[in-house]
């Protein structure tokens, strides 16, 4: 297993945000984790990186307990978060934007890896010496992704991707993870709101409510659950 979350607890304070979370991820997987605004879904993801610190439980990333390594740490293991909010460098190029998500390797292939991120994502090629903030919502969501991939990342972990983009952006961001788990490799931990779309894209799914799992198994499954269908499919 690449990733397990066992018993895991986050508080703000005296609320009790994530409440006994169970969660696995298998290497190769799209791993989906949906359910609505404040259910825990980024406190999760933010508890696995290390970004929150007020948690209780065992996280074991790639054989490794990870559940008190700092941050910093946990990048360099190849667990990598690509944020809500994409959070790249607005005054830096595009270019500078990649190269910051190589900057804890110092191997020689960070070129060669930077050419293949931009066969990935052709419209950042052309837009390399561009500000980064000067991007559309778009370009600035898969530049976020391709920083991401210059950290050679074994566990990518996705917060809302799709967040504020077009249908058709949507689309090619969704196309974008599968190619990323299928043709590079990487396995993928996906929070998003968009219900439908995560679930069709996934091999596995676990639904949040006010901090806790109350379904989980194979994402067809989860899809064609009753409960599921009325709360989030529509």
């Amino acid at each position: 297993m690449l990733l397990t979350v066992k018993d895991l607890n986050v508080h703000y304070g005296v609320i009790h945000a994530i409440k006994d979370i169970n969660l696995e991820v298998e290497e190769g997987q799209i791993v989906a984790l949906i359910g609505a605004n404040g259910a825990g879904k980024t406190s999760t993801l933010h508890a696995i990186s290390s970004l929150l610190t007020s948690k209780t439980g065992e996280i074991v990333f790639d054989g490794q307990d990870i559940s008190k390594m700092p941050a910093h740490k946990i990048v360099a293991t190849h667990l990598v978060q690509v944020p809500e909010g994409r959070r790249i460098f607005a005054q830096l190029s595009v270019e500078d934007n990649l190269e910051m998500g190589a900057f804890l390797r110092n191997d020689n292939k960070i070129e060669e890896d930077m050419q293949h991120v931009y066969e990935l994502f052709p419209r950042l090629s052309e837009r390399r010496k561009q500000l980064a903030g000067t991007l559309s919502g778009g370009e600035q969501q898969m530049l976020a992704m391709a920083r991401a991939l210059m950290n050679k990342p074994k566990l990518l972990l996705l917060d809302e991707p799709s967040m504020g983009l077009s249908p058709i952006l949507v689309n090619e961001i969704f196309d974008i993870i599968k190619t990323i788990n299928k043709e590079e490799g990487v396995t993928v931990l996906l929070v998003e709101q968009n219900a439908t779309k995560a679930l069709s894209i996934a091999d596995k799914a676990y639904v949040l409510e006010t901090g806790k799992i109350t379904v989980s198994g194979n994402a067809k499954e989860v899809a064609n659950n009753p409960r599921v269908k009325e709360a989030y499919l529509g």
